[in-house]
């Protein structure tokens, strides 16, 4: 029999309870219509309800693991046939133990959110521009796989045919912010190094380019992120192609700078600068939250503020070797012989070692 929902003090779960009186009120939120008259506050009510949801199971179970061993212990005093079922008792409940600890662990709150991602060419001309490209098609691939929606807010082609510069809007759909895009894409920022042989060398020369990943965690709500209309700089110019040609009769291409900052965002994918204004808040209030949440919060931040903004091949987190046909993650040592496998999107092995990684970094913080 297990006892009331709450933590029992000897637990060592003290903290529980709260949190399964807390799921317990967002439960009955989420059962009110008025709620989801408002879209932003349901989506993260919702969120932190299926959060909580996996602690109170967890919580659960560890509870009737617990008194199943108390049990068997009770009964194996008086019936020594009863004692043969307590070692495996032991380990159900140092199992269902270990894994409400890590559940208890404080998470990432961004975690559930949905992200703009930034792919940028650096060092190697036109060769790093072509790799922007193949990491475009690898993320896109890789977010089918997630069945996440993708949405390509920006891109300025080089003359080849890659991209000098993406910016890519990635939504979820599922309210566990472990499955959350920011959750898996977060380990992503920062430089991106290749190694293979370009199209453009004739003599068959092995050559090293860089590209940088920003990842942004997008804004739920418009009023997440005050922007006073004073604060911004709005220029309108026509769109151009590669080679700087005008692909545009109309100035429907969009700069918007936010003076305390000091971030610009230029948009001209659309032909209408109505879109072009809207898809360039969108990114531009996503910088200003991890701006903030990085001078909030030093060590939260210390993810984001690795991330490259000076795109340099010595700073780099993984690269992709094409001869070898070798992925190397630089922070986890993680190792793959299947690149070509990776680059069309066979991306989770590489993601989740950044998890386990970060998870464990955690847990060590936590017994410290």
């Amino acid at each position: 029999m297990t006892g009331p929902a709450g933590a029992d003090a000897d637990d060592g779960f003290d903290s529980v309870a709260p949190l399964v009186a807390e799921h317990a009120d967002l439960e009955r939120q989420l059962a009110d219509p008025e709620l989801h008259a408002d879209a932003g506050r349901a989506k993260k009510v919702g969120r932190r309800y299926a959060e909580l949801g996996q602690i109170v199971g967890a919580w659960d179970t560890y509870r009737q693991r617990r008194d199943d061993l108390a049990a068997a212990r009770e009964l194996a005093a008086e019936d020594e046939a009863f004692a043969a079922e307590i070692p495996d008792l032991e380990l159900a409940e140092t199992t269902a133990s270990d894994r409400l600890r890590s559940l208890l662990i404080p998470r990432d709150p961004d975690d559930g959110r949905d992200v703009i991602l930034e792919i940028k060419a650096g060092e190697g001309g036109e060769e790093s521009a072509l790799f922007a490209a193949d990491l475009l098609r690898m993320y896109l691939h890789y977010a089918e796989s997630k069945r996440w929606k993708t949405e390509l807010l920006e891109r300025t082609e080089s003359d080849l045919g890659g991209y000098k510069d993406v910016q890519l809007a990635l939504k979820g759909s599922s309210t566990d912010p472990a499955e959350g895009v920011w959750a898996h894409l977060k380990y992503e920022g920062g430089v991106h190094r290749v190694q293979r042989v370009p199209k453009t060398e004739a003599q068959g020369r092995i050559h090293t380019s860089a590209v940088g990943v920003l990842v942004f965690p997008e804004v739920d709500e418009p009023e997440e992120v005050v922007i006073e209309a004073n604060d911004l700089k709005i220029d309108v110019f026509r769109s151009s192609g590669p080679g700087g040609q005008s692909v545009n009769t109309t100035d429907s291409a969009v700069r918007i700078t936010h003076l305390p900052t000091g971030i610009v965002v230029s948009m001209q994918n659309e032909k209408s600068q109505l879109q072009n204004r809207e898809a360039g808040m969108r990114v531009l209030r996503a910088r200003i939250l991890a701006a903030q949440q990085e001078a909030a919060d030093a060590e939260a931040s210390a993810a984001r503020r690795s991330q490259v903004r000076t795109v340099d091949r010595s700073e780099r987190i993984r690269t992709y070797n094409y001869p070898e046909n070798r992925i190397s993650d630089h922070r986890t040592g993680y190792k793959a012989y299947n690149l070509d496998q990776v680059l069309d999107g066979a991306l989770e092995p590489i993601v989740r070692s950044a998890i386990e990684a970060d998870e464990a970094a955690r847990l060590r913080a936590l017994g410290e």
